[in-house]
């Protein structure tokens, strides 16, 4: 009974050591086409954008952004140069002069 339960445990334990390595895939590892295939397809993503930093992405036109929030334009480094995405950000007020 206890070898059942210890091979539980290490099964359990690779799936989810499998399952949280893709949890955030890393924009400078893919080209620009695949990171925005990549955003298009599952709607908005978190990115791991430096060797610190990540940043959650969305698809241009969609609700993926709370409102006031808005999908904005942004760049990312791919593995063949900058790549433009989108991230919601909170518009610059439109106040007349």
């Amino acid at each position: 009974m206890p070898m059942r339960r210890i091979a539980f445990c290490a099964a359990a334990m690779i799936v989810a050591a499998t399952n949280f390595a893709d949890a955030r895939p890393d924009s400078r590892k893919m080209t620009c086409a695949q990171t925005q295939a990549l955003i298009q397809s599952r709607h908005a993503v978190v990115l791991t954008t430096g060797a610190n930093t990540y940043e959650r992405y969305v698809r241009q036109f969609g609700n993926e952004c709370d409102a006031p929030y808005v999908p904005m334009v942004d760049y990312v480094t791919a593995s063949d140069g900058r790549c433009m995405v989108y991230r919601c950000e909170e518009p610059a007020p439109m106040i007349p002069d």
